[in-house]
């Protein structure tokens, strides 16, 4: 009983100590620069710049357009589909249902323009995200279709309650990889402000 009391603590600090290093890791990710402009609890509303980003778009449903989307942006950044450099990861992943399809977005490292990343494939475009002001709410785990309906509801009553016109579509924000624990993963639901009313 010892000896296995003894491999079952020493495989708990190893799943740890990989989660530290993870989470260690994925904070070190360049995030958007941004503005906060107000903050209550786990929402808040920030005012970011215009950011350049690779975009593909996808079927199906939520979780499978994610992945897939995810992987033709990851063949994009680190040169498995195209010649040139490696881009590094940033955070967050985007993700937006527009009709039919998931608009999945990576944000661009900022040291990169439009005229200078590589050029796309067939299945990725560079865009530019004009600059906007949204409210974001915060929450941790492993978000479930659910669970993103629950908080986009609690986003947008607490909009109402402070007169801010909402945008009709509401995009996920993912700033983990799937190796991480649910408990350390940051998770964000974000809705535009409507004609810049903050500030």
């Amino acid at each position: 009983m010892r000896v296995a009391g003894k491999i079952a603590s020493g495989l708990g600090a190893a799943i740890a100590g990989g989660a530290a290093w993870f989470y260690a890791r994925e904070r070190m990710a360049e995030t958007p620069a941004c503005e906060t402009i107000e903050r209550d609890g786990p929402c808040c509303v920030r005012r970011y710049p215009q950011l350049i980003v690779a975009q593909t778009a996808r079927r199906g449903e939520r979780l499978a357009a994610l992945k897939t989307g995810f992987g033709v942006l990851a063949d994009y950044i680190f040169a498995e589909s195209r010649d040139g450099p490696e881009i590094a990861m940033t955070a967050p992943v985007l993700a937006a249902r527009e009709g039919g399809l998931w608009r999945i977005r990576f944000v661009m490292p900022a040291k990169w323009t439009r005229a200078t990343l590589p050029a796309a494939g067939a299945d990725v475009t560079i865009e530019e995200v004009p600059a906007r002001t949204v409210a974001a709410i915060r929450f941790a785990g492993r978000p479930d279709d659910a669970g993103m309906i629950r908080r986009e509801t609690e986003l947008r009553s607490w909009m109402r309650a402070r007169g801010l016109a909402a945008a009709d579509t509401a995009e996920h924000a993912f700033y983990n990889s799937p190796l991480m624990p649910g408990p350390l993963r940051r998770n964000e639901v974000l809705i535009e402000v409507l004609n810049n009313q903050i500030g």
